[in-house]
């Protein structure tokens, strides 16, 4: 069995959105679009990760994948709750009406139907893709309600004696919307209501609502927001929000704010974990596959570290959830005792102007904003965005630094913002510079484990 530690990666081959993220009979299970057949999207497939602790995954065997005609060509995203003891899986059911003639993994023209459907498993490890499968919410042929093919991604929770489904839509591919579901008792699914915002770009995927210190919480991850003509024009994004339960109403602000200013991060799911703290976990996306090592076949695609969101003046913060804290916290004195194969975390305060690099990647605090520059770590990738910053931070710049072989991830000030960067060749460059990470006079910092 293939294992991770600190962040999830492809076992092999494709991952992207993390799929039922729960917290269940004592382990977190996290289940992932899968593509097992080589290092790039495909038709989806659920993977399966499970921990104790968060930060110790192991692989398991394909969960869900297609056997029906409603999703013979797709098991797409979507959540999952407990209830009477099994665990409920509900998913976006694709089938094709046209595929592509030299790869049948693709839809030609987006001519495919998306419907909603459901799995029970009695024990979370067990998942009878043959018989234990339900289509739940048909494609959907009334325009004025969701999009025949863009309406997909159900997140599902229970509120007192309910249960409830938010689905992310279109108004015909060029405003993107949520529905709003109802059930009693999980499987049979009545239309409440639905919502659009000029923030939902066109269309809008995995929409997410919960509650942290009663205050409700949107994310989404809408389509075509940014028009730089670079690659990831679709960005996650959160905002504060009013919802009332029983009528499902939502209501927004004009403003929302990105949840990870590198602008990688995508698709991101919550649940909350064994001691009640509301914690995500999201896709990093990634422009090239890495070569496999070991029982580890060539791969592309991986997960953020779990991320415990708070609010503190009305703001909403991401921050290292405790788990990934404490295995981080054991400090090394010497550098040349340092594994850089292993995921480590620096820590330190700097001011405007200064400057570290880590292997080749610079963080700078300039004009009152941190800026990551991952240009020397980024190979020759063209149509990409290599530099990203936070907002102004008002001249406090605490950052928290966790590295990985693949991925950085800079915590701003205890998580008032995140600036995560996919990397490449980073190994390399730190195994380089060993004796000095940081640039210009040597400050004093914490490096840890």
């Amino acid at each position: 069995m293939i294992k991770d530690t600190l962040h999830i990666k492809a076992p092999g081959n494709w991952i992207n959105d993390p799929n039922g993220f729960i917290y269940y009979k004592g382990k977190y299970h996290l289940f992932y679009q899968y593509f097992p057949f080589a290092p790039e999207w495909g038709t989806m497939h659920w993977g399966h990760a499970v921990s104790e602790d968060l930060l110790h995954w192991t692989h398991l065997k394909v969960a869900l994948y297609p056997t029906k005609p409603y999703d013979r060509n797709g098991i797409f995203s979507g959540s999952a709750l407990e209830k009477d003891g099994k665990l409920y899986l509900y998913y976006s059911a694709v089938r094709y009406l046209e595929e592509e003639e030299e790869n049948i993994h693709h839809a030609k023209n987006e001519n495919f139907v998306t419907s909603q459907a459901m799995l029970i498993s009695e024990d979370g490890f067990s998942f009878d893709n043959k018989n234990a499968k339900k289509q739940i919410i048909p494609v959907l042929q009334d325009e004025k309600i969701g999009h025949g093919t863009h309406t997909r991604d159900p997140k599902v929770w229970k509120y007192q004696n309910s249960y409830y489904m938010i689905l992310g839509s279109t108004i015909s591919g060029t405003k993107g919307r949520v529905l709003f579901y109802k059930s009693q008792d999980g499987t049979e699914w009545e239309y409440i209501t639905q919502y659009t915002h000029k923030n939902f770009g066109s269309i809008l995927e995995c929409p997410d609502l919960f509650e942290v210190q009663g205050q409700y919480v949107f994310q989404g991850s809408p389509m075509n927001i940014l028009e730089d003509g670079l690659e990831y024009a679709h960005n996650a994004i959160c905002a504060l929000a009013e919802f009332q339960e029983g009528k499902c109403e939502l209501s927004m602000p004009d403003t929302y704010r990105f949840i990870d200013y590198g602008l990688d991060l995508y698709a991101p799911q919550t649940n909350v974990d064994k001691d009640g703290n509301r914690v995500m976990m999201a896709w990093m996306r990634m422009p090239k596959p890495v070569e496999g090592v070991g029982e580890r076949s060539t791969w592309n695609g991986m997960m953020c570290t779990p991320r415990v969101i708070e609010i503190e003046k009305g703001h909403i913060f991401y921050k290292i959830h405790p788990q990934t804290d404490r295995y981080l916290s054991r400090e090394v004195t010497d550098r040349r005792k340092l594994d850089w194969s292993r995921p480590f975390r620096i820590k330190t305060t700097l001011k405007e102007g200064e400057n570290i690099d880590v292997g080749g990647y610079q963080i700078t605090i300039e004009e009152d904003c941190v800026k990551g520059d991952r240009t020397q770590v980024f190979d020759s990738l063209s149509g990409f965005r290599r530099t990203a910053k936070t907002p102004k931070l008002g001249g406090r710049y605490d950052l928290d630094i966790i590295v990985d072989e693949n991925l950085i991830e800079i915590f701003v000030n205890e998580g008032q913002y995140v600036l995560s960067h996919v990397v490449y060749d980073l190994k390399k460059q730190l195994t380089g510079s060993i004796g000095k990470l940081l640039t210009g006079e040597e400050k004093g910092y914490e490096k840890k484990r």
